[in-house]
């Protein structure tokens, strides 16, 4: 492809490095070869999310080979949207790309979302033709972007993936942000209402086992709907309403059979069971008022969004 074929001036790529010691020397030559394609300035962000393994002295090693590869590591793990997050905000090109450390997002698929961004698109996700994921990590999934959908608010969340290339001035938006809990993707409707979508194809993990699992996934889409929006204590309220009103027919009934027949409703059966499904809800409710409450909690105790120990870069050190 010739220097007329550039896609966009500049391009910054950001990818959550973790127990990827085995991928890590076979994605960084291809994803090079794929951004000189694209623009004719550009640079990985290499962000280690406190690996257990040798994936620090990989990137190390990376950048003094190659200075348009970037390192940094985080003091302890903190999450994947977290590093996602810190790469974001250390990005020097106009253009952001986020992609995964396993291979399964090729990097050559990335020239399809950057043209697919224009006027109309400030975000675009590289949506699998083909998922490669069991039966229960698809359930998961596909819960969790549901709830991104009442966090987002839009329709595009059914077709989010970690493959996603966006305009880096739309961080603007979320540039203050401080919460230890993130959704990229929930930070990226603060900036803009304008996403599309390509279907990209999806590779077997080349090494090594998800870090996803489902009960991470079900953890992660309580986070977002706690997180970024308010449904559940609508819906608590909703169902506090029908229960209400439910007891008062309960109540009626009972009134009108003793004023009809005279007679009152027999059986500790019947009462027990009333009692155990009004305190049921009651305490469904206090856990989803309890969760809001925590987060309260941690947003006050200002707990860190990511904390750097180190980088590559030349003559910066980051306490």
């Amino acid at each position: 492809m010739s220097e007329t074929a550039h896609l966009v001036p500049g391009i910054s790529a950001v990818v959550p490095v973790y127990r990827s010691e085995a991928t890590l020397p076979l994605l960084l030559p291809r994803l090079t070869a794929a951004l000189e394609l694209i623009a004719p300035a550009h640079e990985i962000i290499l962000v280690d999310d406190g690996s257990p393994d040798r994936c620090w002295e990989i990137i190390v090693a990376a950048s003094a080979a190659d200075p348009r590869i970037r390192g940094i590591r985080l003091m302890r793990n903190f999450g994947q949207h977290n590093a996602l997050l810190v790469g974001i905000r250390e990005a020097r090109q106009g253009y952001i790309v986020t992609l995964d450390d396993d291979l399964q997002n090729p990097p050559e698929e990335i020239a399809r979302l950057v043209a697919r961004l224009g006027d109309d698109v400030d975000v675009v996700y590289g949506t699998p033709a083909a998922e490669q994921h069991g039966i229960w990590r698809s359930a998961a999934s596909r819960m969790t972007k549901y709830a991104l959908q009442e966090a987002m608010g839009a329709q595009a969340a059914r077709s989010v993936s970690a493959f996603r290339v966006f305009r880096a001035e739309l961080r603007q938006a979320f540039e203050r942000y401080q919460s230890p809990h993130i959704s990229i993707d929930v930070l990226l409707t603060w900036a803009t209402s304008k996403f599309a979508w390509v279907p990209v194809r999806q590779d077997a993990r080349a090494a090594g086992d998800s870090g996803y699992t489902l009960r991470r996934l079900i953890q992660h889409a309580t986070n977002m709907m706690t997180g970024f929006t308010s449904r559940p204590l609508r819906i608590a309220s909703l169902v506090g309403f029908l229960f209400m009103v439910f007891g008062l027919g309960i109540a009626a009934w009972v009134v009108i059979r003793f004023l009809v027949a005279g007679t009152t409703v027999p059986g500790f059966t019947f009462l027990a069971s009333i009692i155990s499904i009004f305190s049921g809800v009651q305490l469904l409710i206090l856990g989803i008022m309890g969760e809001y409450l925590a987060r309260m909690h941690f947003r006050l105790m200002e707990r860190p969004t990511y904390v750097i120990a180190a980088t590559t870069d030349r003559g910066e050190s980051h306490s």
